[in-house]
């Protein structure tokens, strides 16, 4: 027994797959949302209907979700959330990173940020924190 059809299966062939797996164990299938029970000729004909409908409205519902954030950025949306590290914000933290007396918690809270941006927007904040001057920043030796 399960509440609705698209939340037992991914896809068609998965959801006949396990339902028939199910049916050659003997064990009937019986979904809630949409009255449907396999034990019968009549509600497995329903089934393959049902289960055929409700991949293709996810697939629907895929497809209009991609257009829609194509649409939004081409009209200069982006998604998530908007970033709070600044080019000030992260040359700040570069400065104060080498210094041995301030924890990466202390530098994160004095300039507003988490410390998990941190290691998000510095990728050699554990070469900082060392001492050591960033590969980036060497100069090329010959």
């Amino acid at each position: 027994m399960v509440p609705s059809l698209d939340r037992y299966g991914r896809s068609l062939q998965d959801l006949i797959n396990m339902v028939a797996e199910l049916r050659e164990r003997g064990i009937g299938f019986t979904s809630l949302h949409e009255n449907l029970d396999t034990t019968t000729p009549g509600g497995r004909l329903v089934f393959h209907v049902f289960a055929a409908l409700a991949e293709f409205i996810r697939e629907l519902i895929v497809i209009g979700t991609k257009e829609g954030l194509a649409a939004a950025r081409a009209r200069g949306r982006v998604g998530g959330r908007p970033t709070v590290a600044t080019e000030e914000i992260i040359r700040a933290a570069r400065d104060l990173l080498p210094d041995p007396g301030r924890s990466i918690t202390s530098i994160a809270n004095l300039l507003g940020i988490s410390p998990g941006t941190l290691y998000n927007h510095i990728p050699d904040l554990r070469e900082l924190r060392a001492g050591a001057v960033p590969r980036q920043l060497e100069a090329p030796t010959k």
